[in-house]
């Protein structure tokens, strides 16, 4: 249970830097997905669920922005 405690800090100091932007969604499962994959490269799970984070919220952004950009393609908005 104490190993969690740095991961759930890391995640809520992650949230609170800039809240208006924040997709948890990506941000909650890239960090859960880094810090099995840091866990396992040698215990450095803080370390994969903040590097986890920021890659799940870049995939999710740039996925919010193909979907935006087909919706005008498909009104007919240039």
């Amino acid at each position: 249970m104490r190993k969690f405690v740095p991961l759930a800090v890391s995640a809520a100091l992650l949230v609170s830097m800039n809240p208006a932007q924040v997709e948890a969604k990506g941000c909650l499962r890239g960090a859960a997905v880094g810090a099995v994959a840091g866990h396992y490269a040698h215990h450095h799970a803080v370390m994969g669920a903040v590097g986890g984070c920021l890659a799940g919220r870049a995939y999710y952004k740039h996925k919010a922005a193909k979907q935006a950009q087909a919706q005008q393609q498909a009104q007919g908005v240039h």
